[in-house]
């Protein structure tokens, strides 16, 4: 069933977390990762097929934008008693086979996904040098089924904004996906 991100107030400090990362086997920190130009924070999973589609250019935005003091992290936070295909041990199969160049971080308790209003996969939040909210919603308007190419435009303007020490346009859409699966 499709679900639309609920907006996070723009400005908000982004909350506080400390996840494991299946890939690696280390905990991470929002501390420990965040960077002091602009920080992606998505919530993502395996099998959702809006996921699936626009993980190339997620993969590719990374690229693009790590090497210019950007840091992008993944969070999967399905409930993976229900959705095995989602649980740690796949997430690392995931990452590695997709070349997530980032961590990939599990949400057990789902409390993080709680404490950033995430509601579907893909969710997207940029956030500023001070962890302040900037841009919260789409990738761009691709989905599986409209046939409109997947460039990853609106976060990347919204990066692109943030870098060029520009306000970030506070016209924002809603990310669209499968809602998250809460326990």
């Amino acid at each position: 069933m499709a679900e639309t991100s609920n907006m996070m107030p723009l400005g908000t400090i982004a909350p506080d977390l400390t996840l494991p990362n299946p890939v690696t086997g280390e905990t991470a920190t929002l501390q420990g990762l965040k960077s002091d130009t602009a920080t992606v924070i998505m919530f993502i999973c395996n099998h959702c097929p809006y996921v699936k589609h626009l993980n190339g250019e997620i993969v590719k935005l990374a690229k693009d934008y790590q090497p210019k003091g950007v840091s992008v992290i993944a969070i999967n936070s399905n409930d993976v008693n229900n959705y095995p295909e989602d649980a740690p041990e796949k997430m690392k199969e995931v990452a590695q086979q997709v070349g997530y160049s980032f961590p990939y971080l599990y949400d057990e308790t789902q409390e993080v996904a709680k404490a950033y209003q995430a509601a579907c996969t893909p969710d997207f939040y940029v956030f500023d040098k001070d962890l302040k909210c900037a841009y919260r919603g789409r990738l761009d308007g691709a989905t599986p089924k409209n046939n409109v190419p997947v460039t990853g435009e609106e976060l990347r303007a919204a990066l692109d904004a943030i870098l060029a020490g520009q306000p970030v346009n506070s016209d924002q859409k809603p990310s669209m996906g499968c809602s998250i699966k809460w326990k």
